[in-house]
């Protein structure tokens, strides 16, 4: 049995960016211009809802900024690699458990 593979298609309702690649995309959104401060990131998108989970469990902006040590980036890159670990952190730490994970693996 064949897994058909994933479409680039963003604009499926029922897919939802989480982790890296919710923090790429809002970075696009709010026009991030490098270099860039913790502390301006902190002071202007702090309070931005940030999901870490597929099911949609959030984190405050601030709080993933607060767990990294680095106070400045000057690459998009830089910043998304330093977050990385971090967001899938978040990601265990509201995971559900392995009946979640179980669920998640099973194709309905």
């Amino acid at each position: 049995m064949a897994v058909r593979p994933p479409t680039n298609d963003t604009d499926d309702p029922e897919s939802i960016e989480f982790g890296i690649a919710a923090i790429d995309e809002r970075l696009s959104r709010w026009d991030v211009s490098f270099p860039v401060t913790t502390a301006e990131l902190a002071e202007t998108y702090g309070e931005e809802q940030i999901p870490v989970t597929p099911s949609g469990k959030t984190v405050p902006f601030r709080a993933v900024l607060t767990r990294i040590e680095t106070e400045h980036f000057d690459k998009r890159q830089e910043l998304l690699n330093t977050l990385h670990p971090v967001l899938e952190a978040e990601r265990e730490k509201h995971s559900g458990g392995l009946i979640n994970r179980l669920r998640s693996l099973l194709p309905f």
